[in-house]
């Protein structure tokens, strides 16, 4: 069986640290809120790094900017990339995600979309957004609104920007 095999793009920004501190700067990250009726009233473990499956011919890089379009409707920003490395998820799916510095603001997010039976069994098909809003963090409020597989790049990202 053929591992499947996401990428994806985790955005932050710098909001400046304490007058005076030394401190290096706070960060925010941007994540989404996954679209569709089986998340629609989930907040804790709801939210996600913007990602998206890829095939093997495929530079994952070149996926996760894709998937970013795809998921937020927006180019991605430029870089530079900073790898983040990989993570295997509970399904048995990889995931790699980059982090880049950008400051998207999130109403100007036009979300791909997604089809689905809903109600099941039904036989009637919903267009649901694949995210239907996105929104900045703290890594703290980050760690508490993503799915818990994904908490490990939140955790990198801080290790990078401390190191």
């Amino acid at each position: 069986m053929t591992t499947k095999r996401s990428a994806g793009l985790l955005l932050f920004r710098e909001t400046g640290a304490a007058a005076g501190s030394g401190a290096a700067p706070a960060v925010e990250v941007l994540l989404g809120h996954m679209g569709g009726p089986l998340w629609e009233r989930r907040d804790a473990g709801g939210w996600a790094i913007p990602k998206g499956e890829y095939e093997p011919d495929e530079a994952p890089l070149d996926a996760a900017r894709r998937e970013f379009t795809e998921e937020i409707g927006l180019p991605p920003p430029d870089g530079p990339y900073l790898p983040l490395g990989e993570a295997r998820m509970p399904s048995g799916k990889q995931v790699v995600v980059w982090a880049v510095r950008a400051d998207l603001d999130p109403a100007l997010m036009v979300p791909g979309t997604f089809l689905m039976e809903w109600p099941p069994r039904s036989g009637r098909t919903q267009e649901f957004p694949e995210l239907d809003r996105v929104a900045w963090f703290t890594p703290e409020e980050a760690k508490a609104k993503l799915i818990a597989s994904q908490v490990t790049f939140v955790e990198r990202l801080l290790q990078l920007q401390a190191g």
